[in-house]
């Protein structure tokens, strides 16, 4: 299992960035195998973490054409910086349901 660990400082949110943000994840659920997705904002700071069964998955979500116009709109307004990381989860513990 991979996860992508996505990392913004914000710099102005809009309406479009709330819709695009809700219609891109439900993407990336339904139709590009995304596991488990789950995102935190605290102040200026967003923290997203989404969980993939391979690599392969990861590259067809970061090509999808819906998802590279959410990235350009992302560096032109809605971000001052980011940063994405790619890591294989070697270990997973779980406690409860």
């Amino acid at each position: 299992m991979f996860v992508v660990i996505f990392r913004a400082r914000l710099a102005q949110l809009d309406a479009r960035y709330s819709a695009m943000a809700a219609r891109l994840r439900e993407r990336a659920l339904s139709q590009f195998g995304c596991l488990e997705f789950v995102a935190v904002t605290e102040g200026e700071e967003e923290i997203a973490l989404s969980y993939w069964d391979s690599e392969e998955a990861i590259q067809a979500w970061r090509e999808d054409s819906e998802h590279q116009v959410a990235q350009t709109l992302g560096k032109a307004s809605w971000y001052q910086d980011y940063s994405v990381e790619v890591a294989q989860i070697q270990r997973r513990y779980q406690r409860g349901s």
